[in-house]
């Protein structure tokens, strides 16, 4: 008989610690917690540097905080303890400064040497720009990857700070995480995993070399097939200012778009590139035709691989999110639900944003480090100057 589905989610009984900073680190554990695991975060008197209320820090979910001041006598030794109990530590400081806080690999693979050590950082801990400080968008500009996005004849395009922090960060530290906690569960080693974003943002554009090392990709903006440089792979206007996005790269769906669009004289056009120009100035002039909503009328159902652009407030509402469930309510929050998903290990949203310092009694009783229940008291003390 089949057994019904785990509630917790595929890493449920795994422990982390998650010393508190912004960005890529803090994400790459709420995924940690999206997959099950029991996330601790050690926030530091007086916050961090994100303006944010933390009741709106959607990337505190599934966590609990504790807060200890690493600068004061005995914080060091209160996190070290938590160390002992944990499968993995998350630190996203500059190199170093873990180190002289008392809390560095050394410390912790010492009392436990099982323990996966991931560290989040721009540079990474060595070459000469480690120690500098940096944001998302100087690491992809260095690689290569910022360069590549935007119209020809312009500026590089921002991407927020998807690209560098989220999927050339945190995405390759979880990797990364998981596989030496494999590592670590097979034979009882642990080891430091130095997660940098220059590094997953160079590795993200892999295939892109290939294609320029083959001759099948310009190092120029706007100029080959998937940046926007192909009439049938991009963004266009439409009547009320929305825009639609296009994606017919295969001579089978753009004959379809084609034909949707009304400008079945031109399928021809998709393997011409002499004909490219044509063919973007008759898809431009045919979309600022009609508003977004009636062109996505117009595509619905069909395989011309054509979408609406949304808005972060309207996406929620799109109705194949709305019946996946891609986004959540939870709290009174709007925010995307756990991905991926799990057909055995089911995961879910199971608490708000983290307060700091809300949970030193419960973490101090469940993970047995009785120190943790004195700072209940007063979580947001200042560290003396």
């Amino acid at each position: 008989m089949a057994t019904a589905p785990s509630p917790h989610g595929p890493l449920a009984g795994v422990r982390v610690v998650e010393l508190a900073g912004i960005g890529p680190g803090p994400f790459a554990a709420m995924l940690l917690g999206d997959l099950g695991a029991d996330v601790v975060r050690v926030d530091r008197p007086g916050g961090t540097d994100l303006a944010l209320d933390p009741a709106f820090d959607t990337t505190n979910r599934n966590k609990r905080s504790v807060v200890v001041d690493l600068k004061e006598p005995g914080g060091a030794d209160l996190v070290l303890e938590l160390v002992d109990r944990a499968d993995v530590l998350i630190e996203g400081w500059r190199p170093g400064v873990a180190e002289r806080l008392g809390v560095g690999p050394e410390s912790c693979l010492s009392r436990n040497p099982s323990l996966v050590y991931g560290r989040m950082t721009g540079w990474g801990q060595e070459g000469p720009l480690a120690p500098r400080a940096g944001h998302d968008i100087a690491y992809i500009a260095v690689t290569g990857t910022l360069g590549m996005i935007g119209a020809p004849g312009g500026p590089p395009a921002v991407p927020a700070n998807l690209l560098g922090d989220y999927a050339g960060g945190s995405l390759y530290l979880v990797v990364g995480v998981l596989a030496a906690l494999h590592h670590a569960r097979a034979d009882g080693t642990g080891q430091v995993v130095d997660a940098a974003i220059v590094d997953g943002a160079a590795h993200l554009s892999t295939m892109i070399h290939g294609m320029l090392a083959a001759g099948g990709w310009q190092d120029r903006r706007g100029a080959n097939l998937l940046d926007g440089g192909c009439p049938f792979y991009g963004v266009y206007e439409t009547a009320d200012g929305g825009h639609m996005a296009v994606g017919a790269l295969e001579r089978r769906f753009h004959d379809e778009f084609a034909a949707l669009l009304g400008i079945e004289d031109l399928a021809a056009a998709h393997g011409d590139t002499a004909r490219w120009t044509e063919l973007r100035e008759a898809v431009a002039r045919r979309f600022r035709a009609r508003t977004r909503a009636e062109w996505t009328d117009v595509f619905e159902g069909s395989d011309a691989c054509v979408a609406p652009v949304l808005s972060l407030r309207e996406a929620p509402s799109h109705p194949h999110l709305s019946a996946r469930g891609t986004f959540r309510d939870h709290d009174g929050l709007t925010q995307p639900a756990p991905a991926p998903r799990f057909s055995r290990t089911p995961t879910t949203i199971r608490s708000a944003p983290a307060r700091p310092g809300a949970d030193a009694e419960a973490v101090a009783r469940d993970w047995a480090v009785p120190g943790l229940a004195a700072r209940a008291s007063h979580p947001h003390r200042k560290a003396p100057q």
